[in-house]
Order: structure tokens, then C-alpha cells, then sequence
């Protein structure tokens, strides 16, 4: 894969008060590169429960194929390959999610808990351009 025809890609995933917070960036640094940082921000519940927002941006080229080659292990992602038309939005971002619970097992796959969203390249920026760049990419991996 010469160049990777993404802008960004990033994840996020929550940790719940009845959730233990290492755990859950452990499921989250299943599909970054080794030592990369992750983001936290404190919230709050409807009830006064702790949610911690766990995220990171992915810009480096060398990193978004990192995550990319995670994602592609996944048993599914032909699935993804076909849905790709209803996975790309008129702002040429893509969508996905992943189990926490299958990350945190260092396994990928689809389910919920972590997404991620990457800023598909295309120009013209449009969402056509968007899905075969995605498309031919998911092919390479």
C-alpha cells in the first residue's frame, strides 16, 4: 500500500462507572500503533455516573495503516467491503464499530463499544470518490 487515502482516523470509546478504565484503553489500544497516546475527558451520566471518553486521533500515514491493518483482520470485513455505499456519508467520512469487550481479548470485531471514523480522501470531495477510495483500499489490506 503506497499511499493511504485517508486524511485522519479517529476512535473513541467510553468507560462506564461499572467498568474498570485500564481495561477499556486496553480495548482501544488494540487497533493503535504501540505507545500511542490516547485522550481522556471526564463526564457525567444522566444519574451523577463517571463516563470516561476515551479517543485518539490517528493522522500519521505510517499509523492510519497500522489501524487500517488492524481493522482488515477483522473475520467480517467483507461485509464492511459491501456496505461500504451505507458506511461512507456525504462528508466523506467513513464509519465503523467495534466490541470492546473482543478488543479488550485483542480481537477485532464488529460490534459496539469503540468506533471509528476515518476522513476519507477524494477530490472532488465526493461521496462517490470517497466510497471507491475506501473500496479500493479495504481491497489492498
Amino acid at each position: 500500500m503506497s499511499s493511504v487515502p485517508f486524511h485522519y482516523v479517529d476512535l473513541r470509546t467510553f468507560c462506564y462507572a461499572t467498568e474498570d478504565d485500564k481495561r477499556v484503553e486496553d480495548a482501544l489500544r488494540t487497533f493503535l500503533p504501540e505507545d500511542y497516546p490516547v485522550e481522556r475527558a471526564q463526564s457525567e451520566g444522566h444519574y451523577g455516573d463517571r463516563i470516561i471518553v476515551l479517543s485518539a486521533r490517528v493522522e500519521n500515514a505510517d499509523d492510519i495503516r497500522h489501524v487500517l491493518t488492524q481493522v482488515a483482520s477483522a473475520p467480517e470485513i467483507d461485509a464492511v467491503r459491501a456496505e461500504l455505499d451505507d458506511r461512507v456519508d456525504d462528508n466523506c467520512s467513513f464509519f465503523l464499530t467495534f466490541g470492546k469487550q473482543a478488543a479488550f481479548g485483542r480481537n477485532v470485531e464488529r460490534g459496539d463499544g469503540i468506533t471509528l471514523r476515518a476522513k476519507v480522501e477524494a477530490y472532488p470531495a465526493k461521496r462517490e470518490k470517497a466510497v471507491e477510495n475506501a473500496r479500493e483500499l479495504l481491497e489492498e489490506l
